[in-house]
């Protein structure tokens, strides 16, 4: 199995939210999981200008370091995704990358993967706006969501260390749910309104949509 850790934080190896990324995949990675970490800081990625190229070809006009990363992504059986809490939200970096996804999740592509969101925060609890995001934005793109954890710079280190804790523990129920595929069945019904949602929308758009019309019906629209 293979778990793709993403940090969104800008600030390298000193990044408190790199660390705790870190110790999901170090979980994961003591059950078996093969891991990978990516900063999100150190790639060159463009923004997403809405031409909708995307939804018609299946491809990204843009030619940057997310067309690998995307790679990595819809390879990947489990995802780690990691941002502090900037204005009570995702950093842009994070935002940006998300942004650029619109055709996977028009198309549902991480449908089958499992998701554990990790976030930071200066402010005591702000870092948990971050996860209801990120558990949001992952469910949307139909990936369950096994769990998050996150840590306020107020609490000390000693909040961090348990942060740390819940991390690695996470990571390794992420490893336990990609090998015995575990079904959330509240999610499920999110996943099932969720699709319905995006195929009608394509349904509407079939004539711009020319991609992801065929990608649907090809596999019967399920």
């Amino acid at each position: 199995m293979k778990i793709l850790g993403i940090n969104a934080s800008p600030r390298g190896s000193k990044s408190q939210t790199r660390k705790l990324v870190q110790a999901v995949l170090d979980g994961a990675s003591s059950k078996g999981a093969t891991v990978e970490l990516m900063d999100l800081s150190r790639l060159k990625m463009e923004y997403c200008n809405a031409c909708g190229i995307c939804y018609k070809t299946g491809k990204c006009v843009k030619r940057d370091d997310l067309q690998a990363l995307y790679k990595k992504i819809l390879s990947a059986d489990g995802l780690v995704m990691g941002s502090p809490n900037y204005f009570h939200s995702v950093t842009a970096q994070m935002k940006t990358l998300i942004d650029r996804m619109a055709d996977a999740v028009h198309c549902q592509l991480l449908t089958g993967k499992y998701t554990v969101n990790i976030a930071t925060s200066g402010g005591a609890g702000q870092y948990k706006q971050v996860i209801d995001y990120l558990n949001e934005i992952m469910l949307n793109f139909g990936s369950f969501i096994t769990g998050g954890a996150g840590v306020s710079a107020r609490q000390g280190i000693k909040a961090f260390v348990s942060a740390g804790t819940m991390a690695f523990k996470l990571g390794e129920t992420l490893a336990y749910n990609i090998k015995e595929k575990k079904i959330y069945v509240k999610q499920s019904k999110i996943f099932r309104d969720n699709r319905k949602y995006f195929q009608d929308l394509v349904k509407l758009n079939k004539s711009a949509w020319s991609h992801e019309y065929e990608y649907w019906d090809k596999i019967n629209w399920k």
